[in-house]
């Protein structure tokens, strides 16, 4: 009889749960996730990550509550039941399936994950460029390094205290294709180096640079911040990228050539330390 049960209620839930997926909107099916797959070389495997982790945890949650609200159900208290009930000192075939299947479970998160930071984390000894980005209080340097020209930035300046100027946002320019190294550095506190749609956040620490390999694949306009506390104004450390093709990419940087800003804004700008990095 018990047997029979498990087995209704395990269909119940196949069915609950497919139905509740096949009506999902693409938002719902990539997790709520602020971007979509094929922004970068990495966003379509960040995105089946996460996805597929919350599938498999609704399917445990939808289990586990069907169980607990069909256990309160079956086993309730009877006007006819005198005494108490039957007492169990354990249950070897479900205690072992509550400790296996977390672990099971466990072990899956784990391995994906790694695989898929493995990947993202991956060193890439040929870049097409390499930018150097400065995260400082409460603002950004980029370095073009590969092209010698450098941009700099100030923290964004607010409309009457309610709305962002986006035209005050330090613009990062990257090339649509093309497989970019950046390297990480804090000039005061710690930053978090965070392009939005990319899905993929690293910290910039004092006296340590960072690296992070990445391909934009789509043209666009695209949101970045700070993701660390760092004081005061951290909600206005505030920069745009634009991921634009080739001959756009190369005119942006002879736009700086021509302002005068050949050259690399260095770690001798720094405010908390003698200038030196460690790699």
């Amino acid at each position: 009889m018990l047997k029979n049960r498990l087995r209704w209620m395990a269909a119940a839930t196949a069915i609950a749960t497919a139905l509740t997926l096949s009506g999902c909107t693409d938002q719902e099916l990539k997790g709520w996730l602020p971007s979509e797959a094929g922004v970068t070389n990495m966003t379509s495997r960040i995105i089946g990550l996460w996805a597929t982790s919350w599938v498999v945890l609704l399917v445990v949650g939808v289990i586990t509550w069907g169980l607990i609200i069909w256990a309160a159900i079956a086993y309730r208290r009877r006007q006819s039941d005198t005494g108490l009930p039957a007492q169990l000192r354990y249950n070897m075939p479900i205690e072992t399936f509550f400790t296996i299947v977390p672990l099971i479970l466990i072990i899956g998160f784990f391995a994906f994950t790694a695989r898929d930071e493995a990947a993202i984390e991956k060193v890439n000894p040929n870049p097409d460029y390499t930018i150097q980005v400065f995260g400082k209080r409460w603002a950004w340097d980029f370095n073009y390094v590969t092209d010698n020209v450098y941009e700099t930035g100030i923290q964004a300046q607010e409309n009457d205290g309610k709305t962002i100027e986006a035209d005050s946002l330090p613009v990062l320019y990257l090339p649509v294709g093309k497989t970019i190294e950046f390297d990480l550095e804090s000039r005061d506190v710690n930053h978090s180096f965070w392009i939005v749609d990319f899905l993929y956040k690293k910290d910039m620490l004092p006296g340590q640079t960072n690296h992070w390999y990445v391909t934009p694949e789509k043209e666009g306009t695209y949101r970045g911040k700070c993701a660390e506390l760092c004081g005061e104004y951290h909600s206005l450390m505030l920069f745009t990228v634009k991921v634009v093709s080739q001959s756009e990419y190369d005119a942006y940087i002879q736009s700086l050539r021509d302002a005068g800003q050949e050259g690399q804004l260095g770690a001798d700008l720094n405010t908390n330390n003698d200038g030196s990095t460690q790699g």
